[in-house]
C-alpha cells in the first residue's frame, strides 16, 4: 500500500474557527456603527429642517383710528379764569360762587 497522508483536522478546525471569529466580530462591528450612523443622521437631519414661519397676513394692517388732541385750553382756562376774576372785583360773585366756578374751569 502507498502512503497515505494523514489529514490533520485540529489544525482545519482552528483554521475555519479564527475566520468565523473575525467574521462575528466584523459583522457586530458594522452593525453597531450602522445604528451610529443613524443616529447621527438623524440628529443632523433635525437641525436641518426649515424654520417654521408663522403666515403672513394678505393685507397689510390698517392704522388705527386716534382721535386729534384736544384742543389747548390753557388759554381758554386763563380767560375764563380772568372772566370770573373781573366778575368777582366787580361784586357780581360771591368768595363762594368765585371758588366753586374756579374749581369747575380748573377741573378740580
Amino acid at each position: 500500500m502507498g502512503l497515505m497522508r494523514r489529514r490533520r483536522p485540529v489544525a482545519r478546525l482552528a483554521g475555519a474557527a479564527a475566520v468565523g471569529g473575525m467574521a462575528y466580530h466584523a459583522g457586530k462591528r458594522r452593525s453597531e456603527q450602522d445604528m451610529y450612523n443613524e443616529q447621527a443622521s438623524a440628529a443632523y437631519d433635525a437641525t436641518q429642517q426649515a424654520p417654521q414661519y408663522a403666515p403672513q397676513p394678505q393685507y397689510a394692517p390698517q392704522p388705527q383710528y386716534v382721535p386729534p388732541p384736544p384742543a389747548p385750553a390753557a388759554a381758554t382756562d386763563v380767560d375764563e379764569l380772568s372772566r370770573l376774576a373781573k366778575l368777582h372785583e366787580a361784586g357780581v360773585l360771591t368768595d363762594a360762587e368765585f371758588s366753586a366756578a374756579k374749581a369747575k374751569v380748573l377741573n378740580l
